[in-house]
């Protein structure tokens, strides 16, 4: 892989999600906003259930229309991402850890968490003077060691898209058990209740993941030829 071709696609998909986020905020939030201008500045603002999906997207279609263009191979480019993306999920919730966002559970832990500041409750609703799960702890801790364990994996790989294909499951295993401790206001449900939004959209990704980790025989004998 050519380092610069990997930095620049980076770069862009992250642009590109800073964008659409903010796009999506001001107008979801616009009267607040002319309330408080200064906080279009800001890199966290006002909480919204579709932004972590928005942003996602629009960093993927970036990356892709970035990677077509310069003709880099697809698998290579997403193993080489996979746990760079798994670690800057780890510290995305530590960042939601701090600003409240995606709020535990009420709870009587030890370890729980009590949001006290106006803003946490105004920009993501999180109840104040309430001892909460630290679920975006959880999630950051999950996803920190499933970038460890890429980065072992990835000079391990039997064939091309195995890490990103690991990504995949581990991250729908992250997202779908700690959606247990976390508050299920505005994530949606399905099945009856028996699963929210975003367990259904880890069921996916454990799904897609199983799928790339599948033995592609073509692959697999041109990747070992390459390395052999």
């Amino acid at each position: 892989m050519n380092p610069r071709q990997v930095w620049n696609l980076s770069v862009l998909a992250i642009f590109a999600a800073l964008l659409a986020s903010r796009l999506l905020l001001v107008t979801l939030n616009w009267t607040s906003l002319r309330l408080h201008p200064s906080w279009m500045l800001a890199i966290a603002m006002v909480h919204h259930p579709l932004l972590g999906t928005l942003d996602a997207l629009a960093a993927v279609v970036a990356a892709l229309l970035y990677g077509r263009w310069q003709r880099m191979l697809p698998w290579n480019t997403a193993d080489v991402l996979a746990a760079p993306v798994a670690l800057g999920m780890a510290f995305e919730q530590l960042g939601a850890l701090l600003a409240g966002s995606g709020y535990g559970r009420e709870t009587t832990v030890r370890w729980a968490v009590t949001y006290t500041h106006p803003l946490a409750a105004l920009w993501s609703g999180a109840p104040l003077g309430i001892p909460l799960h630290p679920v975006q702890a959880y999630a950051a801790l999950g996803f920190l060691a499933l970038s460890i364990f890429l980065v072992v994996w990835l000079p391990r790989r039997r064939q091309t898209g195995d890490v990103a294909g690991f990504f995949l499951l581990g991250a729908g295993i992250v997202d779908f058990f700690t959606e247990i401790w976390r508050d299920p206001v505005g994530r949606g449900t399905w099945l009856s209740g028996a699963l929210n939004g975003p367990q259904t959209a880890a069921v996916v990704l454990v799904v897609a993941g199983g799928l790339v980790l599948l033995q592609r025989p073509g692959v697999q004998a041109r990747y070992g030829a390459a390395n052999g």
